[in-house]
């Protein structure tokens, strides 16, 4: 992950801390496992490790010539060292929509003391007014949580990059709309632009489940909907109307069909298309 690069120590600021000094400590977790992260008022003159919300170096943001995105959302610590190193956790495209979906939020909460749930969350854990606590020893708890919640973040962003490649490759072998995978893979947004106007996959119950794609982020934007009067009908409505056999459920809204076989889902799904062009 971090072969070339090997960073044993790093140093931030003392006392009361937030979001941006904790998830910036757990990015550096997470990136170099061993490094031993110090706190204090003051960096250690010829100090020879990473610096950090501190000492107005490279990965500090509290001079008046600290660094802004192109959107107007100032570089935090956290921004400024993912910046940096985000690109050995997750692709160079992910890494940027990371950026704008996970560390912007806190940047900029950091940055005008807009509120952020999650910097709440991290603000909890400093000790209270008129509690004998050390300071440091909270800081380390709310980094491992900060850890936790960051690791499964990129997880998950991993996961969908894998998953746009399955589909990427399931659509070269995509008939008439259809794209039947071999297990479920999300995929509605990806798909959004797509030239597929339903999805089929096995079905946890057994049999398969078919869902029309969607043109946006509305629920209901199918691009073919599956016939109304399929919606909400008993198994013995749905099969008597729609002459499929193994047809055995039809959501309310539209949005899911089940049926026993994989021709009968692609039966559900041609018959819906051509109602839908008449």
């Amino acid at each position: 992950m971090t072969e070339n690069i090997s960073i044993k120590k790093a140093f931030t600021h003392g006392g009361k801390f937030h979001s941006d000094d904790v998830f910036s400590a757990a990015l550096l977790k997470i990136l170099f496992p061993e490094i031993d992260i110090t706190r204090g008022f003051e960096v250690p003159e010829g100090y020879d490790g990473l610096v950090f919300d501190i000492g107005l170096g490279e990965y500090d943001h509290h001079q008046n010539d600290r660094e802004i995105r192109e959107n107007g959302c100032p570089y935090a610590a956290f921004g400024l060292l993912w910046r940096r190193f985000g690109n050995y956790l997750l692709s160079e495209d992910e890494a940027e929509k990371f950026d704008e979906s996970f560390i912007q939020p806190l940047d900029y909460s950091d940055n005008t003391g807009e509120p952020c749930d999650l910097s709440k969350t991290i603000s909890v854990f400093n000790p209270c007014w008129d509690e004998e606590a050390d300071s440091d020893e909270y800081f380390f708890k709310a980094v491992e949580l900060a850890k936790t919640i960051l690791e499964r973040h990129i997880l998950y962003t991993k996961g969908k990059e894998k998953a746009n490649e399955l589909l990427d490759e399931a659509m070269k072998g995509m008939k008439n709309h259809i794209l039947v995978l071999q297990r479920f893979i999300p995929w509605k947004k990806y798909l959004m632009e797509s030239d597929v106007y339903f999805v089929i996959y096995p079905s946890k119950r057994g049999g398969y489940n078919v869902q029309p794609a969607v043109q946006n982020e509305e629920k209901d934007s199918f691009k073919v909907p599956f016939p109304v009067e399929w919606w909400g009908k008993s198994i013995e409505e749905l099969q008597n109307i729609s002459g499929i056999k193994t047809l055995t459920f039809c959501h309310a809204t539209g949005f899911l069909l089940a049926t026993d076989s994989l021709e009968d889902a692609i039966a559900a799904c041609e018959k819906a298309m051509i109602e839908n062009n008449e």
